[in-house]
């Protein structure tokens, strides 16, 4: 393996271990709750588990060994997944054609940069603002029809702040643009970013996902709730006394845990609620006095 692939992996691993560690020791025990939805913390510790073996390969010069020739898997696969201990040449035909799948889709990935656009979806009225904390930030939201025509609505927030955020969320919109039109589910978006994420050596963070598919004829949305905030569904219904709901967390966040689960749940929406989408940008305002 090349010295200088080799130190680049180590760094982007030692990074990933110090986000994650950082997060544990830091973060206050409800914002835990809602970033790991059904998880738990084990799960977290799971996957420094697997960080900390890809670190001590690297520092044996053993990461990336093919388990079968014992010769250097190709660095192209072993950037997407620090794990891979098969070379190309080795794996079956169904394995090599997912591999050969997933790489076109990371290419999509740095290519697909496209402006967002406001949909006319019908039965709901529509408003959208977002205003970086700095220059740029890593909240992001977007409106992509699922191939089976619902109306795709999604919000994500990067952790971390600045320039290496939005870089990380521009790769997210990319995404998301190619999956969802080829989807019939959030939940089957949410299993194939994790899976493209999260073992993919320059993503060093994580991510929190909320994405719906509104049904215009039903009025009912499907929504995924990987570890963000929980949208609220202001009820226009006086007789109830709980005219809030919160659609929480189904899944935990992007990047976060290694084994990923994420559920689905469907809502109806009826004439006159509001749903509101946000990040932490709201909930963690403060004034000049910092209160």
């Amino acid at each position: 393996m090349e010295a200088l692939l080799l130190e680049r992996m180590r760094e982007g691993l030692l990074q990933k271990q110090d986000n994650l560690t950082e997060w544990l020791h830091a973060t206050p025990l409800g914002k835990k709750k809602v970033l790991l939805g059904p998880s738990t913390e084990q799960s977290v510790h799971a996957r420094l588990d697997v960080i900390d073996d890809a670190i001590s390969k690297a520092d044996s010069r053993k990461l990336g060994k093919c388990e079968i020739c014992h010769e250097d898997v190709e660095p192209e696969l072993l950037e997407i997944d620090y794990t891979a201990c098969v070379c190309l040449e080795h794996l079956s035909k169904e394995e090599r054609r997912n591999l050969e799948s997933e790489l076109e889709l990371a290419q999509e990935v740095q290519k697909m940069l496209l402006p967002q656009e406001v949909p006319n979806i019908p039965g709901l009225e529509i408003a959208a603002f977002s205003r970086p904390a700095q220059i740029v930030g890593g909240d992001y939201f977007d409106f992509i029809d699922f191939n089976n025509g619902f109306h795709g609505l999604a919000i994500a927030d990067v952790a971390g702040h600045g320039v290496s955020a939005s870089l990380h969320m521009a790769s997210i919109q990319a995404l998301l643009r190619t999956l969802v039109p080829v989807n019939k589910s959030p939940a089957e978006v949410m299993s194939q970013v994790h899976r493209l994420f999260i073992h993919n050596i320059r993503f060093e963070t994580f991510v929190t996902f909320f994405i719906g598919a509104f049904d215009s004829s039903t009025k009912t949305l499907t929504f995924s709730n990987a570890g963000h905030l929980p949208p609220l569904v202001l009820r226009n219904n006086k007789s109830k006394k709980e005219s809030v709901e919160m659609l929480r967390p189904t899944g935990a966040a992007i990047g976060l845990v290694e084994e990923a689960e994420f559920a689905e749940k469907t809502i109806e929406l009826q004439k006159d609620d509001l749903l509101v989408l946000y990040t932490d940008g709201i909930t963690e305002t403060v004034n000049l006095k910092n209160q």
